[in-house]
């Protein structure tokens, strides 16, 4: 399950820049998951819960944005939102696509108490 080594990145993360900014205690890690990502958010929760008890992010919790698929269409130059992963243009029925969010898989911010 590669949600638990992202998990393991994010902590790992977070706890350096704990150190560098002299942060005693977070209370929330703010992250960003597009659509696409292939990142199963409650699986993330899981393994971000099963390793952080032993470690100074015991109490933080994870708070996630879902970011939807949005595309821009080749051919009319329109942007749309993807619905149900169907890749065609609604404006021109193409399917000569660009995606320009739903990949994300970032750490947004850290809030400390």
């Amino acid at each position: 399950m590669h949600e638990l080594r992202i998990a393991e990145s994010i902590v790992q993360s977070v706890l350096e820049e704990m150190a560098r900014q002299n942060l005693h205690s977070i209370k929330t890690i703010g992250l960003r998951i597009g659509a696409l990502s292939g990142v199963n958010i409650d699986s993330l929760r899981f393994g971000f819960e099963s390793i952080v008890p032993e470690t100074a992010l015991a109490h933080a919790r994870l708070q996630v944005e879902e970011v939807a698929v949005q595309g821009e269409c080749r051919h009319c130059g329109k942007n749309f939102e993807v619905n149900e992963f169907i890749f065609v243009c609604p404006h021109c029925f193409s399917t000569d696509m660009a995606i320009k969010t739903g990949q994300e898989l970032d750490l947004v911010y850290i809030e400390a108490e």
